[in-house]
């Protein structure tokens, strides 16, 4: 079946860039939060480009962004609608996007280590350092266990594969 076989596809690269941005996170947040914060705005990008490859695009999103980079696209957004609502973790939906392409988004919850930069209550040198680099930020004042947002996959038609 083309569609599982289309979501398997988009699974394997959202678990791909989940891996990386994790490992980036922890060895950054060993360091100082400080250098968490970079590794979202320069290494999170770098590492979606890398976890899109054979015609799937990766990235993240959420409703409360911190990053206007990373505003959903249409039916990403309607995704994150569905799956913020009873949110658990792992939870995906799988979206038919037309011409053969699908749609796969997967919950973000917020982890215990989150909380240094997107907790209720966030130390000094972490607030400026997030207020420097982004004006606009919304997404502060989460607990443990919230709806984050979503890594998302959109998968390309099975035919330009056999090309």
């Amino acid at each position: 079946d083309s569609r599982a076989h289309a979501t398997g596809r988009g699974q394997a690269a959202v678990a791909s860039l989940k891996k990386s941005l994790k490992e980036a996170l922890l060895a950054a947040l060993k360091v100082n939060p400080e250098a968490a914060i970079e590794v979202c705005a320069t290494q999170a990008p770098a590492l979606a480009t890398r976890a899109s490859t054979g015609g799937v695009v990766v990235g993240r999103s959420a409703a409360r962004l911190r990053n206007p980079a990373n505003a959903p696209r249409p039916w990403v957004a309607e995704a994150m609608k569905g799956l913020a609502a009873t949110p658990k973790d792992g939870q995906s939906v799988v979206v038919e996007l037309g011409r053969g392409k699908i749609g796969y988004a997967e919950t973000i919850l917020v982890q215990p280590m989150c909380l240094t930069c997107h907790g209720p209550a966030l130390a000094e040198p972490v607030a400026k350092a997030i207020a420097a680099r982004y004006t606009a930020d919304q997404a502060v004042g989460f607990q443990a266990g919230d709806f984050r947002g979503v890594f998302w996959a959109e998968v390309g038609p099975l035919e330009q594969e056999r090309r």
